[in-house]
C-alpha cells in the first residue's frame, strides 16, 4: 500500500532532529490533522532489562490535565463497597456474581479493580484477564483496599503504564484538541514520574529517547533533560 497524501504530506513536515519538548508540541500541531481528535501518545525508550524483576517499570498516574478519554472501570468489591464504586463511576462492581459475568465472556470494561479481600475470588479470572493485560494487580494500583477512590481515579483517565521486552514505555498524554500548554504539562509530569521510577539497578543511562506522536502522525523525538547529560 502507497502512502496517502495526509502520510506523505506530514512525513515532508516531521522534524529531522529532536527538539526542545514546548518545541516538539509546536511541531505536533503542525501536521495534517485527521478527521478525529487523535490521541497524543509519549513513548521512552529506558535503559533497562525488564527479564529482571528488579529493573521492571510499571505503575499509574492521574496527569494533571487529565487525558479526554473516561475509562470503563469495573469493581469487585464487597456488596457493602458497590454502591460507593457505582457512585464513583464503575461500571459494575460485585463480587462472585461479577467474576462469573466476566468468566462468561463479558469484556465491556477497560480497567478491572479489586480490594485485597477479592483476590481469591477472582484468582480464576487470570487466564481470561491475564492474556489482555486487565488483571488486577497491586504493582499498578488496581488492588487497593481503598476501591472507590481507585475507580474515581482510573474512571477520570489514570494513566498506566509498564515498561515492555524492548524497555519502553508508552502512555497517552492527552489528544490533539488540548493546548499546547496542556499537553506539555502533562507530559512533563509523565516523564517525572517515570524518571522518579528509575530503579536503583539500572546502571549507565536510563531515558535513552523520547519521542510523541499522534495517532497519526510521525514521531517528533524530544531532547530529553536525562539523554543530554
Amino acid at each position: 500500500m502507497g502512502m496517502s497524501k495526509r502520510a506523505k504530506e506530514n512525513a515532508k513536515l516531521a522534524p529531522a532532529s529532536p527538539l526542545e519538548a514546548n518545541e516538539a508540541f509546536a511541531a505536533l500541531k503542525k501536521f495534517v490533522p485527521a478527521k478525529f481528535d487523535q490521541a497524543v501518545e509519549v513513548c521512552m525508550h529506558l535503559g533497562v532489562n525488564v527479564k529482571h524483576a528488579d529493573q521492571m517499570v510499571r505503575g499509574s498516574v492521574s496527569l494533571p490535565k487529565g487525558i479526554g478519554k473516561a475509562k470503563r472501570v469495573i469493581a469487585f468489591c464487597s456488596s457493602d463497597q458497590a454502591k460507593a464504586c457505582i457512585e464513583a463511576g464503575a461500571v459494575e462492581a460485585g463480587g462472585e456474581e461479577l467474576m462469573q459475568k466476566v468468566n462468561g465472556g463479558w469484556f465491556d470494561f477497560d480497567v478491572a479493580i479489586a480490594s485485597p479481600d477479592m483476590m481469591r475470588v477472582i484468582s480464576k479470572l487470570g487466564r481470561v484477564l491475564g492474556p489482555k493485560g486487565l488483571m488486577p494487580s497491586p504493582k499498578n494500583g488496581t488492588v487497593t483496599p481503598k476501591v472507590a477512590e481507585a475507580v474515581a481515579e482510573f474512571a477520570a483517565g489514570k494513566v498506566e503504564y509498564r515498561a515492555d521486552k524492548g524497555g519502553n514505555v508508552h502512555a497517552v498524554i492527552g489528544r490533539m484538541s488540548f493546548a499546547e500548554g496542556d499537553l506539555l504539562e502533562n507530559y512533563n509530569y509523565f516523564v517525572e514520574t517515570i524518571e522518579r521510577a528509575r530503579p536503583s539497578s539500572v546502571k549507565g543511562e536510563y531515558v535513552k529517547r523520547v519521542t510523541i506522536s499522534g495517532t497519526m502522525t510521525p514521531g517528533v523525538q524530544v531532547k530529553s533533560a536525562a539523554a543530554a547529560e
